[in-house]
């Protein structure tokens, strides 16, 4: 451990008045018998005269130190100076934040577009966690102005060149679509820094939850979102047990979002026992579904499961039962349409909706002490709306878990600069287990998976009262 150096210059005075004690001992042994009284009277009297010596330059000293050198004395603020505590080991490098300066994070989330309604909430979200969390060992923390995944690959590329281009961001919160993931990751994992995403959710990104590695797997990245593994298991149980529905179709647009959970629903449809009797795909840029509906529509299946976005999404809805074989299918859909534009069309009224548990209540934040309902009043406070997607929680907690993985790696040293070691928050966030958030616990697994990983199903009848579509919970799915 080390020590003040008022602290080392106190201890050295009491000492050298220790010895002069010690040698005025020594010379006393030497007098004859005749001075003992004498000497002894002396001794006394130069004993209690260092005593006082000693008193007074202990209180000199000790009056001298500042209530930061005071600090400087405590096991926590020691272990700042010299990086004793802090998490890493130094081999992906390290960032030093300079006194005055601010810890930089970024927020990476589709804030344009058709797909905006998904990554404002959270970018808000990310914002509201810095704003609650404060700041790190005496620095203030910013996330810089948002970034725009464009929900796309070369959205997610080119916002993660800008990235890795400033050394000094520490961390990622985003992206909001697995599109613009696949090729932000690589980037971002080569720069030794971290991704937290609020509302990726391709299977791809993470693990098939058997110990194998995604196909976009990176380092260094982790979500507070569910992996659609569950979502796409959540919805086929829904159908096959709860409706009694034995066949089904299914549509994506080719995002490996919307792939991998068409294929997770129906890989998971089958092994139930149902049928699957269509797999097929649109483009985004659609306006016309008849055509892949036809082909859907000749395997007359029960259900329709398409788990894509908007504008793509509000098409098929609204043509699937004007199509010949589907004027009764039941029309499904997954978090890429729960949203209130969406809930708003009256094509959405009858069809069931997979998605995130959002019945978040009074859970905390263990970072900064927000409740959800905290979190969301304030939400609403501040941006005059209710969140128009259900991930806004997702992203305050991973916004939350990232500074506290900064604040575990990081000290503060001789000079005054913050040290934070980018191994040492990769480090944090590979061993977090029990952490307490608003969207409930999380656990991170060994590919970064961290979210609670609950899915429930709403049911929406009503377009003009989007709040009770959102709420109307028919079931739940707690792996």
């Amino acid at each position: 451990m080390k020590l003040s150096r008022k602290l080392l210059m106190l201890l050295a005075v009491l000492l050298s008045f220790s010895l002069i004690a010690a040698a005025c001992g020594d010379d006393d042994d030497d007098t004859s018998a005749g001075d003992d009284t004498a000497s002894d009277d002396a001794a006394s009297d130069d004993a209690a005269s260092d005593d006082a010596a000693e008193d007074d330059m202990a209180d000199e000293d000790m009056d001298d130190m500042s209530d930061e050198d005071m600090a400087d004395m405590s096991d926590e603020e020691m272990a700042e100076h010299d990086g004793s505590d802090a998490l890493g080991d130094g081999s992906l490098g390290t960032v030093t934040v300079e006194p005055g300066a601010q810890v930089q994070i970024r927020s990476l989330n589709a804030i344009t577009g058709d797909v905006a309604f998904l990554g404002i909430p959270n970018q808000r979200g990310v914002e509201a966690a810095v704003a609650d969390y404060g700041q790190i060992h005496g620095f203030d923390v910013t996330s810089g102005e948002g970034l725009d995944d464009l929900c796309s690959a070369d959205g997610g590329q080119a916002a993660a060149q800008q990235i890795v281009a400033d050394e000094q961001i520490v961390g990622v919160i985003g992206t909001s679509c697995s599109g613009a993931a696949t090729a932000a990751a690589p980037l971002i994992s080569d720069a030794g820094i971290v991704m937290i995403s609020g509302s990726n959710t391709s299977p791809a990104l993470t693990s098939d939850l058997a110990g194998t590695a995604g196909a976009n797997y990176n380092t260094g990245y982790y979500r507070t979102a569910h992996n659609d593994l569950y979502q796409g298991a959540a919805m086929a149980k829904f159908v096959f047990e709860e409706l009694g529905l034995a066949t089904a179709a299914a549509i994506h647009d080719g995002d490996p979002y919307t792939q991998g959970l068409a294929q997770a629903f129906s890989d998971a449809f089958e092994a139930l026992g149902g049928t699957m009797t269509g797999f097929t795909g649109v483009n985004k840029e659609d306006t016309d579904m008849v055509p892949v509906l036809t082909e859907i529509a000749a395997g007359s299946p029960e259900a329709l499961f398409f788990p894509i976005f908007q504008p793509a999404g509000d098409h098929v809805a609204d043509q699937a039962h004007g199509v010949a074989g589907l004027e009764d299918v039941q029309l499904l859909a997954a978090d890429g349409l729960l949203v209130t534009g969406f809930f708003e069309l009256e094509q959405s009224e009858g069809m069931y909706f997979s998605g995130p548990d959002v019945r978040f209540g009074e859970n905390l934040n263990e970072s900064t002490g927000k409740s959800a309902a905290d979190v969301l009043s304030e939400y609403e406070a501040t941006h005059g709306e209710a969140p128009s997607a259900p991930f806004w929680g997702h992203s305050y907690d991973a916004a939350a878990m990232l500074l506290d993985a900064i604040s575990a790696a990081s000290y503060v040293d001789a000079d005054g600069n913050l040290v934070i070691d980018k191994a040492g928050v990769r480090e944090y966030l590979d061993t977090l287990t029990g952490y307490s958030g608003v969207i409930g616990t999380i656990n991170c697994d060994d590919f970064g998976d961290c979210g609670s990983q609950k899915i429930t199903v709403v049911q929406h009848n009503d377009s003009s009262d989007v709040s009770a579509g959102m709420s109307n919970v028919v079931f739940e799915y707690a792996p």
